[in-house]
């Protein structure tokens, strides 16, 4: 594969790793609401006047299934994914989200059923190993008590969403350009995070913006967001979902060395075990004979 599009695939996972200890950091300086609106609202901002144009001739030419894939986009990959990311490192920490990156690919594998795609018993087999790591991980080394952290689950579910953009990216049709299409998924993504900042509002929840809580916003909406998801698009057109996806096994490597750094939180030996047994449940599952 060519030189730049391994060179955009780094530059993106190292701004994705750099986002999970960005929100951690400031996760008692702002809601996870009014963080993931706020990026949404900065990365509008900068490129709707580059979008606009372009937007206003291709939308009148959208069918409705062009429209039904842009708003799951915007689903999955701009509102409510975001939010339990940001939600979730209230009740973890950055290296257990940052290791749940890891069953992407797995998630992604499933997903591929909707395709067609057919999955063997080996690969089955590799699903399973790898959740026995994630329930590791999220019970932090105490299966018997199947307790689980409310901070893992939403970083899970989080996942969960991130394998959807991933594949839904395969499937999609319009002809936007990738500027125009994240914008699209950015507006979708406010819709959607609506009625979440509204329950913010009316529970209590501060919604003030500190200096540090708006310099995680900047950075999560040019860094995390508007440059990454670009690189993301970039790479998947070349590489595939399937591909791409496996790929992210770089982020924990990137994301649990930063935390260690930068937040001092370091992994225990359940993140040790869980890693290994979701990373063998992966090549399992993605190796293929000749």
């Amino acid at each position: 594969m060519r030189f730049t599009t391994w060179l955009v695939l780094l530059a993106t996972l190292l701004l994705w790793s750099g986002n999970w200890i960005v929100a951690r950091a400031v996760r008692d300086e702002i809601s996870p609401g009014l963080a993931t609106v706020g990026r949404l609202v900065v990365v509008l901002a900068i490129l709707l006047p580059f979008a606009w144009r372009g937007l206003q001739q291709k939308l009148p030419l959208l069918t409705r299934r062009d429209w039904l894939v842009l708003a799951a986009l915007g689903l999955t990959g701009g509102g409510p994914h975001l939010g339990l990311q940001w939600l979730g490192l209230h009740y973890t920490t950055a290296a257990s989200g940052i290791l749940y990156l890891s069953t992407t690919p797995i998630f992604i594998l499933l997903m591929t059923l909707v395709l067609g795609e057919r999955i063997v018993a080996r690969q089955w087999a590799g699903v399973a190993i790898s959740f026995v790591g994630v329930l590791l991980i999220a019970t932090h080394g105490d299966i018997a008590r199947l307790s689980f952290n409310v901070g893992d689950l939403m970083a899970l579910a989080s996942m969960v969403m991130w394998a959807g953009y991933t594949v839904l990216l395969r499937v999609k049709r319009d002809p936007l350009e990738v500027i125009e299409l994240l914008c699209m998924v950015c507006a979708f993504g406010v819709l959607f995070m609506a009625p979440w900042l509204f329950f913010e509002a009316i529970t209590g929840v501060t919604l003030r913006l500190s200096t540090p809580g708006a310099l995680a916003v900047l950075y999560s909406a040019i860094g995390s967001l508007l440059l990454a998801y670009a690189g993301w698009s970039y790479v998947v057109a070349r590489l595939g979902p399937a591909r791409a996806g496996v790929t992210l096994h770089l982020m924990p490597a990137f994301g649990v060395v930063l935390s260690a750094i930068l937040l001092r939180e370091y992994p225990q030996w359940f993140h040790f075990v869980g890693i290994a047994l979701i990373l063998a449940g992966v090549a399992l599952s993605a190796f293929k004979r000749k």
